[in-house]
């Protein structure tokens, strides 16, 4: 599943979870429903999420949490919804990293509303977690603030599509993509060429960044899925 219009909600509340997703789909998204924080952990392993709603008070581990655990790893947009009311509660939350805050109970047009202002202003075009990425002590560096990179010291050439490849890989390190997970990321959800054609572009990036193309270590192949980021990052 592609993961542009993806949006997982996390919420021990079958009634309230379920009303939520039913009216997102309505709007277009293709919702996840989970009901623990685990399985909230497990999911984002396997799936590219482009935002979270996430209950604050879940049987196992606590929103707080799971949001700052999220953080850690993703930029993803997170609205916390919750029926604490305590302002010093609502700073907590942003604090760790939670975009917006939402106390139950709520109209579904208000959250729905403050979701399309979270994702205006949020950077969540697969943008990475740091400015500067370094793998296997320096063989290999990027630096998307100056949109460069380096192999060996010497500076490499990218087209505008690799940059979005590369972005994507180094937001979801341990993730496994597939090719219309790298055709979203790369083009935009409406892109209706041949899967394939990332193929070409991971070929190409290859001749850039490995020692040898045949045998990557950075751009792997999981065969029957896609590929995956390699290497070790510093």
């Amino acid at each position: 599943m592609t993961g542009y219009k993806n949006i997982l909600i996390v919420d021990d509340e079958t009634m309230m979870r379920e009303a939520v997703a039913s009216y997102l789909e309505k709007q277009g998204y293709y919702v996840f429903q989970v009901e623990n924080g685990q399985q909230a952990l497990d999911l984002m392993e396997k799936e590219v999420i482009s935002f979270v709603l996430l209950d604050l008070m879940l049987p196992d581990i606590s929103g707080e949490e799971i949001c700052s655990r999220i953080r850690k790893q993703s930029r993803v947009p997170i609205i916390m919804l919750t029926a604490k009311t305590m302002e010093d509660d609502m700073l907590n939350g942003l604090n760790l990293g939670a975009d917006d805050y939402i106390t139950k109970p709520f109209s579904l047009k208000n959250l729905y509303a403050r979701i399309q202002a979270v994702w205006r202003r949020s950077d969540h075009d697969l943008k990475p977690l740091t400015e500067k990425f370094s793998w296997n002590d320096g063989d290999l560096v990027i630096n998307y603030n100056r949109k460069e990179m380096l192999k060996k010291g010497k500076n490499i050439s990218l087209t505008p599509i690799e940059w979005k490849i590369l972005s994507a890989f180094t937001k979801y390190p341990q993730k496994v993509f597939t090719r219309d997970e790298l055709i979203t990321a790369a083009f935009d959800m409406d892109f209706s060429g041949y899967d394939r054609v990332i193929d070409t572009h991971i070929k190409n990036l290859r001749k850039k960044i490995e020692d040898d193309p045949k045998n990557p270590i950075y751009l792997c192949t999981i065969h029957g899925i896609g590929y995956k980021v390699g290497g070790t990052i510093q």
